[in-house]
């Protein structure tokens, strides 16, 4: 697949049980959008507000481990944000955490389609070709420590889950024998959303899903994103086997 396309799989014709997707994977802006560039700097486009640090590579480790397949977008959820509905206003943020976003101000809804259809639509296309009864989903995302006028964030770890908790009460338990973990029970936010991409992909749909989020400081180096997917596959496994032997 060419550096242009919208998404990226690795692993495709692995066998295992779970599919793992990485929706805000990486901080490219096509040269179609402003000629490549949102008018951010060069910080800003390395911060949480252009991708999940981390999580691209705590995705691939996980992949590995799990024997599973890893689909990941290929533009900075600046560019549109694929976790998202459609119709959500924040599918093309004007301004981010203190942060004013450039190119998207002048986009208007034309522009808003356009993006749509090169970058969102296609990478959900991947996503419901990978997507089967066959497989759990678990979306991984990391999250800043800290918000700007916004207090620290405790957590560690995020376990987040909409209606359907089956895998993620599971995991949960998995995590609470780690009794220095500190965990974030649909932390740092609130469950999904309607139309983001578990909602799309999994409860729509009726499969088994979870979402983590880890705070990025700990998974912002290639061994800690490796030590954390270590940590992660097994209490991945034994959820899944306890969410299907106990529905």
């Amino acid at each position: 697949m060419s550096n242009d396309e919208p998404f990226f799989i690795t692993g495709q014709h692995r066998k295992g049980s779970w599919l793992i997707t990485c929706d805000h994977a990486c901080n490219r802006v096509p040269k179609a959008i402003n000629n490549g560039s949102l008018g951010l700097t060069k910080n800003d486009m390395e911060r949480h507000i252009a991708y999940d640090v981390g999580a691209e590579g705590l995705s691939q480790s996980l992949g590995k481990l799990l024997n599973a397949p890893v689909l990941c977008s290929n533009f900075s959820r600046l560019v549109i944000d694929p976790n998202r509905g459609e119709d959500d206003p924040t599918l093309i943020m004007k301004l981010y955490d203190g942060s004013i976003i450039p190119a998207n101000h002048k986009a208007n809804h034309a522009e808003q389609n356009r993006r749509i259809n090169h970058y969102y639509r296609p990478y959900h296309q991947a996503y419901s070709g990978l997507a089967t009864h066959d497989r759990a989903i678990v979306a991984i995302h990391s999250f800043t420590p800290q918000l700007k006028g916004h207090p620290p964030r405790p957590w560690e770890i995020g376990v987040l889950f909409g209606q359907d908790r089956r895998l993620a009460d599971n995991v949960i338990t998995g995590l609470k024998l780690e009794k220095d973990l500190i965990i974030g029970i649909n932390e740092p936010y609130n469950g999904h959303l309607l139309g983001d991409s578990i909602d799309q992909h999994a409860l729509s749909k009726n499969r088994l899903n979870v979402l983590i989020e880890v705070r990025n400081d700990l998974i912002r180096t290639a061994d800690k994103q490796t030590s954390w997917a270590r940590f992660l596959a097994p209490i991945l496994q034994k959820a899944l086997i306890n969410s299907k032997t106990n529905p």
